[in-house]
């Protein structure tokens, strides 16, 4: 069985722009292994976000193809896609999207509702990873009652109740003060090793991209370095 989780083959994206073309990614050979951190740095407007909802089977290449297990995703339907990226990915970004009028329980049970587990089953596993997180005593409290720190934990916790084998995270730390950052760097990597899930983020925090087993440089849509961070 391959160790390999994603894969990407010749991936190309391209965006019309007042009737112009423009590329903005250009050819990427990517694999992904099992349980291993990547982190995927270079500057503003490289392409790091739209690799990452790419990734994330949230958009279509241009051209090329995403493997996820080995399995081409472009041959799968929208439906089969969707039951993917719900079942197998976690997504936290750097505006951590919770849903303002629900509670940090509520809104980490939404993904295993939409799963179709049942609602006790949901508050109980939601409660559990919010305890993991550090927010046991604000389970209650609706996203505008807590600080930006508990905010993007809360948005952590909702990424992981469906136990994803991979975590995509776009600057997940861009928007915390060092302390939150740190903390919030320190419940990814915690998280990860616990499920043995598979971390890529984009960044520019030189030391959670530190911490990554690799390091992906990409600048105007291309790859400048890929290699092991020491």
């Amino acid at each position: 069985m391959s160790n390999n989780i994603i894969r990407t083959e010749s991936l190309h994206m391209e965006y019309s722009l007042d009737g112009q073309r423009i590329s903005v990614l250009k050819g990427l050979d990517l694999v992904f292994r099992r349980g291993e951190t990547v982190a995927v740095v270079g500057p503003s407007g490289a392409g790091k976000s739209t690799l990452l909802h790419i990734l994330g089977l949230l958009e279509t290449p241009s051209e090329g193809v995403v493997f996820f297990r080995d399995q081409p995703c472009h041959l799968k339907s929208e439906q089969q896609l969707a039951k993917l990226r719900l079942n197998n990915f976690g997504f936290v970004f750097q505006f951590h999207h919770l849903l303002s009028e629900f509670t940090a329980v509520e809104n980490v049970m939404m993904p295993g509702l939409i799963k179709g587990l049942s609602r006790s089953e949901c508050t109980k596993m939601a409660k559990a990873i919010l305890s993991q997180v550090g927010l046991t005593e604000r389970t209650e409290h609706k996203p505008g009652e807590l600080s930006g720190g508990e905010q993007q934990r809360v948005a952590l916790a909702r990424a992981l109740i469906n136990k994803p084998e991979v975590i995509l995270a776009d600057e997940p730390t861009g928007n915390l003060d060092q302390d939150s950052a740190e903390q919030m760097t320190d419940l990814l990597w915690e998280t990860c090793g616990l499920l043995d899930a598979t971390l890529i983020v984009v960044t520019h925090n030189d030391k959670l991209a530190g911490r990554s087993d690799r390091t992906i440089n990409l600048i105007d849509g291309r790859i400048t370095d890929y290699a092991k961070i020491t």
